[in-house]
């Protein structure tokens, strides 16, 4: 089975992920006047190499404690950089453009010689990872400010920022008081970042949507090779919108589908215009299963809905097979998130020809399968043994008559 080990660093109270405080800084420019300005949160998770085809995963999160050292202020381009821990670093490149900023780049480097936060890592590197973010068309003179979550998935690291505040190309050295709001937080409630999950054989509640359609999705590395991820299921989301339950289908013919195949790590993505939704499946080179969710609904009216899980081990097969369920399966993604699977299949790892291995059946199916023919052999059993203990009440009746007459 897949080891999954989560380091949680915390700087302050509180057990949970999405942290009460934020990591705030300011930058001056060589005029000791302010230029860059970032009070946000950062939840980071990195998958690493423990031994032979066994990999850890780490949650952490960007502390309040970081030093801006090679952070940078100029007219047209500025750099936040910054720095935490042993040999990590967090690094914003911000461009100008007529009277709008936004990010170029997110870059974000990890010491896996820490063993403090990577434990059992078999390399001592530092690892980089760039990413685009969607920080676009932010007015000048005004600070970035969206509470919503924006999910950065590069390789095997998964960035969340969430609770932002950022402003570059200060003016006059102030912060502005006006902001330019994120477009996801002008319409939507959002999801703080969870590490449980639960799943139960059924939904608690009769779905009034008909059943969702299967869909067939696959991932081709190019045109000239055959599919290495391959799914079948049909998708339903349930969701809050304030204190009214809502459900959405996905609709295959109208999904684009995406992803990437590794050799320990595979995502699948699909994306239509009301749900935007992303599995990440990791293996140990003997099992499988599904690690990460990240999901965004857009209905057609109310808030757009955004969650993410990163602690899952579900969906778990041998490498090399397929996994299976054709039972209705429910997945609590988060407390106002939930999946429904209809007809699952999927193998995310060494598929040949493009088709199905054999398949290991979910503990739903499994158990359904001999419960039947044991549950039919119990009544069978208590049924003779009535009609026995009726016939020898009956033969012991009639026995004790017969002595009364005689």
């Amino acid at each position: 089975m897949f080891r999954c080990a989560f380091l949680i660093l915390f700087l302050a109270l509180g057990n949970e992920l999405h942290l009460s405080h934020g990591t705030e800084v300011s930058v001056n420019n060589t005029e000791n006047k302010l230029c860059l300005y970032a009070n946000l949160m950062v939840n980071f998770s990195v998958t690493y190499e423990v031994g032979v085809n066994k990999n850890e995963t780490v949650l952490f999160v960007l502390p309040e404690n970081v030093t801006t050292e090679g952070s940078t202020c100029d007219n047209t381009t500025s750099t936040l950089k910054l720095s935490f821990g042993d040999g990590h670093s967090w690094t914003v490149e911000f461009a100008i453009k007529n009277k709008t900023y936004q990010v170029d780049t997110i870059v974000f480097s990890y010491n896996l010689n820490d063993s403090s936060v990577f434990p059992n890592s078999t390399s001592n590197e530092t690892m980089s990872v760039t990413g685009k973010s969607i920080i676009t068309n932010v007015s000048v003179d005004t600070y970035y400010s969206c509470k919503s979550e924006d999910v950065l998935t590069v390789e095997s690291v998964i960035q969340t920022l969430y609770d932002v505040a950022l402003q570059a190309f200060v003016i006059n050295g102030s912060k502005s008081d006006k902001d330019t709001v994120c477009s996801a937080d002008m319409t939507s409630t959002t999801v703080a970042p969870t590490t449980t999950v639960t799943t139960t054989a059924a939904p608690t509640s009769t779905p009034t949507l008909p059943t969702p359609t299967t869909g067939k999705y696959s991932i081709t590395p190019d045109v000239n090779s055959t599919a290495c991820l391959i799914a079948t299921f049909g998708l339903r989301i349930g969701y809050k919108q304030g204190d009214k339950e809502e459900t959405i289908n996905l609709v295959p013919n109208m999904t684009e589908v995406g992803g990437a195949c590794r050799a320990n790590s595979s995502d699948l993505k699909l994306t239509s215009d009301t749900i935007n939704i992303t599995f990440t499946f990791s293996n140990d080179g003997k099992k499988f299963h599904l690690h990460a969710l990240n999901v965004t609904v857009i209905p057609a009216t109310g808030a757009t809905v955004v969650a993410a899980n990163t602690n899952m081990s579900i969906w778990a097969a041998a490498v090399g097979s397929s996994y299976m369920c054709n039972k209705e399966q429910t997945l609590n993604v988060t407390d106002t998130l939930t999946l429904y699977t209809f007809e699952l299949r999927v193998q995310p790892f060494e598929v040949n020809k493009g088709e199905f291995a054999t398949a290991e059946d979910c503990q739903d199916d499994t158990t359904e399968s001999w419960l039947v023919p044991i549950a039919v052999g119990v009544a069978m059993t208590l049924l003779v043994l009535i009609v026995l203990v009726a016939y020898f009440i009956g033969r012991k009746r009639n026995q004790g008559t017969g002595y009364e007459h005689f």
